[in-house]
């Protein structure tokens, strides 16, 4: 990025965190539904993944595991592996929904389209993550530049 526009950047991180905001509010409610209502999770994965049976154990585990990537996507925390997560799940969740797009005046099919700019959203935040400046890693990362100091005479970070 360049610096021409210093106001850019800033811009930039806002947009970043409120989609990274806005993913983490879809996923968040895919989450507690595994835990609240496992049943339907467990017709949702029969039906799109094929997965033929889900006991209520193993949406609590899948719910469980989720909660924890979803919680540190929120945060901006691990972004080189929570992003891409993020990105591959709700890849796998649009692509296996590709009957209701070739259908869509049957309700409630036409909703499955909301899909398709999260989609985009999610691999915005992945190709952007580094300039995601409000986020747990690019604090950590700050704390660390702000305590190197070089070594005086060698020039090196010491």
């Amino acid at each position: 990025m360049s610096d021409s526009d210093p106001k850019l950047r800033p811009q930039l991180a806002l947009c970043l965190l409120l989609i990274r905001l806005g993913i983490t509010s879809v996923f968040l409610m895919w989450t507690i539904d595994k835990f609240v209502n496992p049943e339907h999770a467990a017709a949702v994965f029969k039906k799109f993944y094929m997965v033929p049976s889900l006991s209520s154990s193993l949406a609590y585990g899948i719910g469980a595991i989720q909660l924890a990537v979803v919680i540190a996507f929120a945060l901006g925390a691990l972004r080189n592996i929570t992003y891409p997560i993020i990105l591959i799940l709700h890849s796998i969740s649009t692509f296996s929904s590709f009957k209701q797009y070739a259908d869509p005046w049957t309700y409630p099919h036409l909703l499955f389209f909301a899909a398709i700019p999260m989609l985009a959203a999610c691999f915005t935040l992945w190709l952007l993550r580094r300039y995601d400046d409000y986020s747990i890693d690019a604090v950590r990362s700050r704390g660390s530049a702000a305590t190197t100091t070089l070594t005086p005479g060698d020039g090196t970070a010491g």
